[in-house]
């Protein structure tokens, strides 16, 4: 197994990151000894409830002291935008500190005209079909980054940015015949590569934060910095549900939407799954297995990229499985911000990906830089509407993304059946 995948390093993580980990250390030796003690007593006389009781508190507080930590580090990581009236990270840049004073202007007073004579430059429509004006391009960056923080699908996907609606992508499914000649044997014509075209359209996502005049007004407030803030969680909630389950219609198509076949059966188009052997539940004997399959089941060239996607609730099962040696298959993260690790993956939790249940799938594993693609269509638009919500200032926020698998073969799935 491949082991060696680096942790991402935090800086100035600070006490408060240090503490909350140490704490999560500990809770995980006493979860290791809790459940060490419950599968004891299931071998002697079939298990006693006040030890399952505790196994399962302390596999809660593992899961709520994790968010925890996710949490502060995500703060430590975020780069401040610069202040109000701070112009030095825009130095030479005319144009980007024009941007940046009309936009501020137009989200404090409503004045508009500094932000229709810069988009009359460019040749883009005021406010017409687009609705709105263009954010500056530090804070569009800067929502980036945070949803990437936030959503854990994006965060380990491809990601591309687009000007146009639409992301059409040829893809080889298979490549030219190709073999072994003598030097002066006759060669016979090989085949022709088949591509497929994969299309991925940008839909629109929408935010809409509110803000009271005085807020506006108070010089000391970062507008750009505000904004990212209030609209980071509304994007990332949608996107991390869209990015798995999502239908394809009015927003991107999620991995767990296509079509699924059993690995032995896998054809282009459709995600391969391996089953555990028994509906809802890992086997009663040897119930790694199906987590080895899985892995395996993915070709080398995209195993060594892997990561596995599942709940907080699949993870906590996980979480109490051993291989054949009496070793934990789930290793907890080695620094503050860095993944916990099963089998030697790292393991990112998205809440959209079903829990345990009859024939569901519960556990993605795949090298999801080769086989999901995210597409971002460049600007983030705002339209002020001080009148909907008196004395409310309302900030009608929207981007557009598109999402889908773009290589059926790098992504497989475990699924809860007989």
């Amino acid at each position: 197994m491949d082991l060696s995948n680096p942790a991402p390093e935090v800086k100035s993580a600070g006490p408060e990151v240090s503490a909350a980990f140490e704490d999560f250390m500990s809770a995980f030796e006493a979860f290791k000894d809790a459940n060490d003690q419950r599968l004891g007593e299931l071998e002697r006389r079939g298990g006693d409830a006040l030890t399952r009781d505790k196994v399962e508190r302390i596999n809660a507080a593992l899961d709520a002291q994790k968010s925890l930590i996710d949490e502060l580090v995500l703060k430590t990581r975020r780069p401040a935008l610069g202040g109000s009236g701070d112009a030095s990270s825009f130095a030479g840049d005319l144009a980007a500190r024009e941007h940046k004073a009309a936009f501020d202007a137009y989200v404090r007073t409503g004045e508009a005209a500094g932000l229709k004579r810069l988009e009359a430059k460019a040749l883009s429509a005021g406010v017409a079909t687009d609705g709105g004006y263009v954010v500056p391009s530090e804070t569009e960056r800067e929502i980036g980054k945070r949803l990437a923080a936030l959503s854990p699908i994006r965060a380990i996907s491809d990601v591309r940015v687009i000007s146009a609606g639409t992301y059409k992508k040829p893809f080889m499914t298979s490549g030219p015949a190709v073999g072994w000649v003598a030097e002066t044997a006759a060669r016979s014509q090989t085949a022709s590569p088949v591509l497929d075209e994969l299309t991925f359209p940008a839909m629109e996502i929408y935010a809409m934060p509110a803000a009271t005049q005085t807020l506006l007004d108070d010089a000391a407030v970062n507008i750009d910095e505000w904004l990212a803030i209030e609209v980071e969680a509304a994007f990332a909630a949608q996107e991390g549900t869209a990015f798995v389950t999502g239908d394809g219609s009015g927003k991107p198509k999620g991995f767990l939407a296509y079509d699924t076949v059993a690995e032995g059966a896998w054809t282009w188009g459709k995600l391969g799954f391996v089953a555990t052997g028994e509906a809802g539940d890992f086997p009663s004997a040897n119930p790694a297995d199906p987590l080895v399959d899985l892995v395996y089941a993915l070709k080398s060239g995209y195993r060594q990229n892997g990561s596995f996607i599942m709940s907080r609730r699949t993870q906590g099962a996980v979480r109490k499985l051993k291989d054949e040696n009496g070793q934990y298959l789930w290793a907890p993260p080695t620094a503050p911000g860095a993944p916990p690790h099963l089998l030697g993956f790292p393991v990112f939790e998205a809440e959209d990906v079903p829990n345990i249940g009859a024939n569901s799938l519960s556990i993605a594993f795949g090298d999801f830089k080769r086989g999901y693609l995210v597409v971002d269509r460049a600007g983030v638009r705002v339209l002020r509407d001080p009148y909907s919500a008196k004395p409310y200032v309302l900030f009608y926020t929207t981007k557009r993304v598109g999402g889908g698998v773009q290589d059926f073969d790098a992504i497989k799935l475990l699924k809860f059946a007989a």
